[in-house]
């Protein structure tokens, strides 16, 4: 099960209020459609050893390498739509200020962001504002050599190939489908499966798994399904198979970043890390999963795989994905003091003790200082990680937590001054609170989400880990939250120094709930539902508590100057109400109980009020804020002496959002 969390719309703006000052200049880099692009510092590399750094390098050059698989991944024409885009961009010699060129221009953005043609987190198809007719014209301006054809293809087979893709909102219109009742596969656009339906791959997983089996592999997990010949078969994601161009650039770097890696047990985890990209055996990735968890001591870190089964509607098959970071010593301290506690935690939470783990082992969670963004959490990125996902492993050696520390304080800074809480908390009092607070309690949640909440609990014996099927994801994403939210009110989060007042959870509870019930709404297309998995969750919640609040309206809708507000009036009482929750969502893991998970999701999370839907689009359209947010990456280069020798890695945060993707166009375009 993934184990992320994704920043929410409203917790771009929890910052002080203040007018926009230079700092957050700095941040902000280039707006188009619903996007944000920003910058991120990354504070203390400086202060690494020279070994350390050359560390970071290595690991950022394997990480970028990997680009290409998560486009292809995404979609099969995504890397032909991509690359024939970026020869017109680059080649066109014809009027760059028309309406259509302009509007290429921002298609491309988009392209890149979403590493493919379907939103990011909505996942519908976003369709070209420019012409057909002017595509074919530019296309055939281009010269042939710079296009992506395939031997004895002409521009215009290309064109033909890959306009209906790109403008037909029939062909390929979600990335992942999750309709209730759909073939789930069949209407899904991402590239996993070929030629198979949704019972197909459903049959052909469920016989590798076997009866008893504590210790399963993750079938499934870095492969494409397809059917050749009638024949079902696995193309499996490693040197010699699938991907085999991109996979062995990325061996090449880690084979550098042996050389310099902190400690023997580090060079394991690269060792083992190596083997299974060179063999694609499941077996293996659980061994390097084991070595990763048990590496504690590194200062520098990194995550480099197929990981994710975002993109899967089956929950089957992963994404790939990177990230390189370094520990973030200081603010560590605080997951620390949530991971010594993690007994008492697991004691004291409000689910049935018999779902409930009797030790509680393996906890270790760290605030990180993220180096590099690649795959899928580049540009758009989580600001919290729990991993590894197979729970044997979890529950035998634990697991590792992280926040990104400086990828949310980029997002507050950023955010400074852009009027959202303003407009959307109902009165002074909830906003001085989440002033005064809101920055914290957003972290603290999310150390509790990914510290505890994912750890938490345990399966029943002979329930498999994939019994809620597509509603997995959702469900699990629900049960960390409600982890986080039920003791974040908690007298030991004062009592062990984590919150400064007993009232600082107020912020996180207000924050949560009219996130849930109103603003994560801007993110929506009109007449859309919602289908991100961490949307998905939110809504579950706020409106779950919202309905059973009816009667003590601890919770409820208000209209204040004719505009919905959420309104708290007893937050002692949605706390309970969220432990309430937190119980069933427990005991619906615990026995993969599929039907109540099913019922909770398509009663309370997936439906959209449109006239409130349409209240919220209005009111955030007056403030401009793109909805979402995604980051550039900076740029590390060796710098050595006259002999050759590294002497040094610097660090620069120039390079422009088009600028950084071409260059990954050129430099890692492997596949």
């Amino acid at each position: 099960m993934v184990k992320k969390i994704f920043i929410t719309a409203l917790s771009f703006c929890l910052a002080c209020g203040c007018a926009k000052n230079s700092q957050s200049e700095f941040y902000n880099v280039e707006r188009f459609a619903d996007l944000q692009i920003l910058r991120y510092k990354v504070p203390g590399f400086e202060e690494l050893s020279l070994q350390q750094k050359m560390l970071v390098y290595y690991l950022a050059e394997a990480a970028l390498e990997g680009r290409d698989i998560l486009f292809d991944q995404n979609g099969k024409h995504n890397l032909t739509i991509r690359k024939t885009l970026e020869a017109i961009y680059t080649e066109y010699k014809g009027d760059r200020s028309s309406k259509d060129f302009k509007a290429l221009e921002t298609y491309l953005k988009r392209v890149w962001f979403s590493s493919g043609i379907h939103h990011h987190y909505a996942e519908d198809k976003f369709l070209p504002e420019f012409s057909e007719k002017f595509f074919r014209e530019a296309a055939n301006a281009v010269p042939a050599e710079k296009l992506p054809l395939r031997k004895g293809q002409t521009t215009e087979q290309l064109t033909d190939e890959i306009i209906p893709v790109m403008f037909d909102p029939a062909i390929m219109p979600k990335k992942v489908n999750k309709k209730d009742g759909d073939d789930l596969v069949l209407t899904s656009a991402g590239n996993y499966y070929d030629g198979v339906t949704q019972k197909e791959a459903e049959t052909f997983y469920n016989r590798m798994h076997k009866a008893g089996d504590t210790r399963p592999l993750s079938y499934g997990l870095n492969s494409r399904l397809v059917k050749k010949d009638g024949k079902i078969i696995e193309e499996v994601y490693r040197e010699g198979g699938k991907y085999s161009a991109a996979i062995e650039k990325i061996n090449s770097w880690l084979e550098k970043a042996l050389e310099v890696a902190e400690n023997d047990a580090q060079k394991a985890v690269i060792k083992k890390l190596i083997e299974y990209y060179k063999t694609g055996d499941l077996k293996a990735f659980d061994e390097y999963a084991i070595l990763w968890v048990k590496d504690l001591d590194s200062r520098v870190d990194f995550v480099n795989g197929f990981t994710e089964t975002y993109g899967d509607p089956l929950g089957i098959k992963a994404s790939w994905e990177s990230l390189v970071n370094f520990k973030d010593l200081e603010a560590t301290r605080r997951t620390q003091l949530i991971s010594e506690n993690a007994q008492w935690f697991e004691e004291n939470s409000p689910t049935d003790k018999i779902f409930k783990k009797e030790k509680v082992q393996g906890v270790s969670a760290k605030v990180i200082t993220a180096a590099i963004l690649a795959g899928d959490l580049y540009p758009s990125t989580a600001i919290g990680i729990n991993l590894p996902n197979a729970n044997w492993i979890r529950k035998e050696y634990g697991s590792k937590s992280v926040t990104l520390g400086n990828i949310t304080d980029a997002y507050n800074k950023a955010a400074r001054g852009n009027g959202f809480n303003e407009e959307f908390v109902i009165g002074s009092t909830e906003l001085k609170l989440i002033n005064k607070y809101g920055d914290l309690t957003g972290d603290i949640h999310t150390d509790l989400h990914e510290c505890l909440g994912h750890g938490s609990g345990k399966l029943m014996p002979g329930v498999h880990e994939k019994a809620l099927k597509a509603y997995s994801s959702s469900i699990e994403e629900a049960r960390a939250d409600l982890f986080g939210l039920y003791f974040i009110a908690d007298p030991k989060m004062t009592e062990i120094g984590l919150l400064p007042s007993p009232e600082a959870y107020k912020a996180e509870y207000y924050s949560y709930m009219m996130n849930g019930l109103l603003t994560q709404l801007v993110r929506i297309e009109p007449g859309n539902n919602i289908e991100e998995a961490h949307m998905l969750n939110r809504q579950l919640i706020a409106r779950w508590v919202l309905e059973k609040a009816k009667d003590t309206k601890a919770v409820e809708l208000v209209k204040k100057s004719g505009k919905t507000f959420v309104k708290i009036n007893d937050y002692v009482e949605l706390r309970r109400l969220f432990g309430e929750l937190l119980r069933e969502i427990q005991r619906i893991k615990s026995t993969g109980d599929f039907e109540t998970a099913r019922n909770l999701i398509e009663k309370y999370a997936v439906k959209v009020d449109p006239e409130i839907h349409k209240e919220i689009l209005a009111r955030n359209a007056k403030l401009n804020i793109a909805p979402y947010k995604g980051f550039v990456n900076p740029v590390y280069r060796l710098v050595k002496d006259e002999n050759g020798k590294i002497t040094d890695v610097t660090v620069n945060y120039t390079e422009g959002y088009a600028e950084q993707m071409l260059r990954y166009s050129r430099e890692y375009g492997n596949l």
